[in-house]
């Protein structure tokens, strides 16, 4: 891709205009042109900028949260003159490290993975490390935050995980009227986003004693649709009484989970989720769920492009950048007025949140 030449004036225009289109400051950036020094291990030229090499992975691409990071990675990596190899975890946790165990023998500029689970993955990112190719990890950590530099994780890319379940969590407890008996879906037990939202919804928890959670607390359904609907369904025959609502890790279990609610003494349940993503968000504005939280599948997936071609492209050093890169996740009900915007932004034409 030959690029043009961009004078300090055309380049403040487009960053404007980019702003005005809510791109982050980050890929408005790197496709102004911004460039540093580039890293001698790069691959070929081309046109004034080389052109990279980026394995990149996530849990499982029968997510649609993952998938869509899929497209967004794809699509970015085209903009950016980064080739992206594209490996998926599967929702298996011995698929996923012998992907990057057949990775970790190739060459590349850098690396980035939604781990399956927290520090399944420390053995094989460590010889990545050796090798001196930078690791990015995105969403779930890798390893704890703590030992990540040692380990050879870059920097952690992520939504606050609390903050979105709190969130969902809170409104679905102010539109039951804080009373009422509500079911908790959780995703895997061992990852760490599911770990954050499970301690975002029992902090709000605490807040309203009339509340019971039925079967005694989270359900772990790893992130499986199918999973989720039939805990889901054996829940909701465990009580005569109707179920106020229920708070969901992820909209794809949500969604999944309440065909169950049609034409049960159960209709009508305020449901909550996380993710806010296209399904998501057309399921809250079609009535299907009450809120959702965005977790930017989208976001987090480019950040981690444009921070690993400037790693690259101007030789940055592990201990120059931030640990982390928290992504910011409204709430979107019917109510807040960002619906359209946000479906806009996270169609897969676009890739933004």
């Amino acid at each position: 891709m030959k690029e043009k030449t961009t004078t300090p004036e055309t380049r403040r225009e487009f960053l404007k205009k980019g702003a005005i289109a809510g791109l982050s400051p980050i890929a408005l950036a790197a496709l102004a042109g911004c460039k540093g020094k580039e890293s001698a291990n790069a691959a070929p030229i081309t046109g004034q900028r080389r052109k990279l090499r980026a394995a990149i992975g996530n849990a499982g691409l029968q997510s649609t949260w993952c998938a869509l990071g899929k497209t967004t990675a794809e699509l970015w990596g085209g903009m950016l003159d980064v080739e992206v190899t594209w490996f998926d975890g599967a929702f298996n946790l011995e698929k996923q490290r012998s992907e990057m165990e057949r990775l970790a023998n190739q060459d590349w500029d850098f690396v980035a993975v939604q781990a399956y689970q927290t520090d399944f993955l420390e053995p094989v990112v460590r010889k990545f490390k050796r090798r001196n190719i930078p690791v990015i990890s995105m969403d779930t950590h890798l390893v704890a935050l703590e030992r990540m530099r040692e380990v050879g994780v870059w920097m952690q890319i992520e939504p606050d995980q609390q903050y979105m379940g709190r969130t969902s969590a809170r409104y679905l407890m102010e539109k039951i009227g804080g009373q009422g008996k509500v079911i908790h879906i959780g995703g895997a037990s061992g990852h760490s986003g599911a770990q954050g939202r499970q301690a975002g919804f029992e902090e709000v928890l605490k807040d309203y004693p009339k509340v019971e959670v039925v079967g005694g607390g989270v359900r772990w359904c790893d992130w499986e649709k199918e999973k989720a609907r039939s805990t889901f369904t054996a829940l909701l025959n465990q009580t005569q009484d109707k179920i106020a609502g229920a708070f969901f890790h992820n909209d794809d279990m949500a969604i999944a989970a309440v065909e169950a609610l049609k034409g049960s003494r159960h209709e009508g349940m305020v449901v909550a989720g996380v993710d806010g993503q296209k399904e998501g968000l057309t399921a809250v504005r079609d009535g299907r769920m009450a809120v959702t939280t965005v977790n930017p599948a989208c976001l987090i997936h480019m950040t981690s492009l444009v921070i690993g071609q400037y790693i690259v492209r101007n030789g940055e050093k592990m201990e120059d950048l931030p640990m982390r890169v928290v992504t910011p996740g409204p709430l979107v009900s019917k109510d807040t007025g960002n619906i359209e915007a946000l479906l806009y932004m996270a169609d897969p034409t676009h890739c933004l949140v």
